[in-house]
């Protein structure tokens, strides 16, 4: 047992960034707006997103470089678009998570400073870690929040089961109008999370590997599926205690960051008794801190290394100037967004699964190319999984701008 958790790594943090506004803010609203309806959705688009997930760490520990190494080598033109692409997600996919981590602390720690300060102080703080190179206590740390929120939410779903005294249906629906088509596409956007991500795994994997000499390819795809799978279940539960806790009950969630905190905490205090709102409160804060912190770090990474393979030189300090453009760019488009939380979030997801097909196009490409030695290659299952994954996120891509 020992030997298969010392070899988890990579997975467990994919999990721990996918659980975050996608489970805490989607899927809960999900479920207190459509009950179980969308349980379609998000085992669709889980399935369909999986094998391009998967490609990641497959990839860089079958060749030793990571995807962007492998973008480059599909053509320029293609490391390029991944650079202008993620310049225009990550202040928003940044700010996302930020703002209802700063929300949290509002909530918890109180709302004796406003919204904007908290976001800063939020911010301020995770580049202080970053800069200063601590990441690596938080990363550790991550792991037993993560396994703290999923105990909690697990039980929370089981007493509010016991709780509710009625029949719930679990006739599935498919949104119809404008306004539940959005929020559809922002809910599989970041389910289980954005597709660029896919990145940070193969970076993330061989980071492991230096750690870890036996991670090989097995073992990384091994460790992917259980955070992936993970996410998943958990995912489901978020649904389940938001259709059991708020469908129907006249209320809905807050746009507001506070608000929704408010409301979120006070679904498990609900649930499991109001001597567990603090306790779940700094849980729930702790996993969003953590995903705040793993894409602030993750992002500029990324973007040096792209910076690095276009101009195939190094750049002096290129990870912290990054750091210091996300920074900067996240605090100055929430002032100018006025903080709407709401609108922050669909921006994000929307644009996520906008961008999804590119990457799922590029990873299928690379892992059946030339350059991914032949025993690493896809099955012919995988194959047919990624053709059915690239037409799906394509459909719903066309289905949802032909209703704007």
């Amino acid at each position: 047992m020992s030997l298969y958790l010392k070899q988890l790594g990579p997975g467990l943090l994919f999990a721990g960034a996918a659980i975050g506004v996608s489970h805490l803010v989607q899927s809960t609203r999900a479920g207190a707006d459509f009950g179980f309806g969308l349980v379609w959705a998000l085992l669709l688009v889980n399935i369909f997103k999986y094998p391009f997930f998967q490609f990641g760490p497959r990839y860089a520990l079958a060749t030793g470089e990571s995807l962007l190494d492998g973008y480059k080598k599909l053509g320029k033109p293609v490391l390029i678009a991944y650079f202008i692409l993620s310049l225009t997600t990550m202040f928003t996919i940044q700010l996302a998570v930020t703002i209802v981590t700063a929300g949290l602390a509002s909530t918890i720690f109180g709302d004796f400073i406003s919204m904007e300060v908290w976001t800063f102080i939020v911010l301020a703080f995770c580049f202080c870690i970053l800069a200063y190179g601590k990441y690596n206590i938080l990363d550790g740390l991550m792991k037993i929040i993560v396994i703290t929120l999923s105990i909690s939410t697990i039980t929370a779903v089981v007493i509010a089961l016991t709780k509710f005294d009625s029949s719930f249906s679990l006739t599935q629906v498919l949104p119809k109008n404008s306004l539940e088509i959005g929020f559809l596409i922002a809910f599989m956007g970041w389910m289980p999370a954005p597709l660029d991500i896919s990145i940070w795994q193969s970076l993330w994997a061989l980071e492991k590997q230096k750690e870890l000499k036996e991670y090989d390819v097995k073992t990384s795809i091994f460790d992917f599926n259980v955070g992936f799978f993970t996410a998943i279940f958990l995912g489901l539960c978020f649904i389940a205690l938001g259709a059991l806790v708020m469908f129907k009950s006249g209320n809905t969630f807050s746009d507001s960051a506070g608000g929704f905190a408010s409301q979120l905490i006070g679904m498990y205090s609900q649930s499991l008794g109001g001597w567990s709102y603090l306790i779940i409160g700094i849980a729930a804060f702790a996993a969003m801190f953590s995903t705040t912190l793993s894409t602030l770090d993750a992002s500029p990474r990324s973007m040096e290394q792209t910076v690095r393979l276009l101009f195939n030189r190094e750049f002096k300090k290129g990870y912290l100037i990054w750091l210091l453009i996300l920074t900067i760019g996240t605090i100055s488009i929430f002032f100018f967004l006025n903080s709407e939380m709401g609108l922050l979030i669909k921006i994000a997801t929307v644009l996520s699964f906008l961008t999804a097909p590119f990457y799922a196009i590029a990873n299928y490409l690379l892992i059946c190319s030339k350059y991914t030695p032949v025993q690493w290659r896809p099955s012919i299952k995988l194959h047919i999984l990624s053709w059915c994954g690239i037409l799906f996120l394509l459909g719903f891509s066309a289905w949802y701008l032909t209703t704007l």
